[in-house]
């Protein structure tokens, strides 16, 4: 559509009237008629008077679509607006909600770390059995005594001296006196219920922690932090699945439970550094509450 006219301006420029002898018309035209530039127009008159020019001048530029978008982008950018979807779900697109998410999972990695001692500690407990029964093999039976003299008075035979101990013996006393201060830990019993517990809350705020993203922002932002929260949320499960199969003693579950939940660890240590980037970005476009 074409650009609306917006400015006329009319000027009269100075003309030169000539009229043939004795006749009333308008004047003839000059030599010069035909360079006369096209934006000055003629209006009609009457008689002999020299009809005035108009000069239109060129429209202004109207704003460009692209610029309006340009704009309106801008403004629902800017840092004031720190509720992304327009604040309709209150609080929940906050900062105080926001910080909830990385003050829960750092607690939960240091959780992780003391379930993984706890579970530690209940292996050794069966290790340290497998230990002894090994070291029980080494041992050498005992020398029976010499058998007394026929019709000596049993009653003046001195008993016989009791024999220093083996190395061997030595580290069984040890490692039992070990397993029983561990059994009375109940390692067991503390690992389980420390791993119940993280599974179920470190599902519980993986998920929170996306929600929080789309209250915010309205979306999710597929990146490392993202995918490395996933995987982490799967390998728990995984972990928690082979429960079953090593209280049946099946030592390639218990070993396969190991495996999954150091390469959980490694996994949150490296997303910290893009977990605190994140809690910056919270920072520098919310509010409190």
């Amino acid at each position: 559509m074409a650009a609306p006219l917006t400015a006329v301006r009319a000027r009269l420029l100075p003309v030169t009237c000539c009229t043939a002898a004795g006749t009333g018309g308008p004047p003839p035209p000059s030599k010069n008629s035909s360079n006369r530039p096209p934006h000055l127009l003629p209006l009609p008159t009457t008689g002999t008077t020299a009809p005035p020019l108009l000069r239109l001048e060129a429209p202004a530029p109207a704003p460009s679509a692209a610029a309006a978008a340009v704009a309106a982008m801008m403004l629902a950018l800017s840092p004031d607006e720190a509720l992304a979807v327009g604040g309709e779900f209150g609080i929940l697109e906050g900062r105080s909600f926001a910080l909830l998410h990385p003050l829960v999972m750092g607690g939960l990695f240091a959780y992780t770390l003391w379930a993984g001692y706890l579970g530690w500690q209940w292996r050794r407990v069966r290790t340290i059995q497998d230990e002894v029964n090994e070291l029980k093999k080494q041992l050498k039976p005992a020398a029976t005594p010499a058998a007394v003299g026929a019709g000596a008075d049993s009653s003046s035979s001195s008993p016989p001296a009791a024999s220093p101990k083996s190395p061997v013996e030595i580290k069984i006393e040890e490692l039992t006196e070990e397993r029983k201060a561990l059994i009375k830990g109940s390692f067991r019993d503390r690992h389980f219920n420390a791993g119940s517990i993280l599974l179920g809350l470190g599902v519980l705020e993986s998920v929170g922690g996306a929600l929080n993203t789309w209250f915010r922002t309205g979306k999710l932002f597929p990146g490392p932090h993202l995918f490395a929260g996933a995987a982490i949320t799967v390998l728990w499960a995984a972990a928690a699945a082979l429960v079953p199969a090593m209280q049946k003693g099946d030592e390639t579950a218990r070993s396969l439970h190991i495996a999954l939940n150091a390469v959980n660890v490694l996994l949150f240590v490296w997303q910290i550094p893009t977990g605190l980037e994140i809690v910056g970005k919270v920072f520098e476009f919310t509010t409190w509450p």
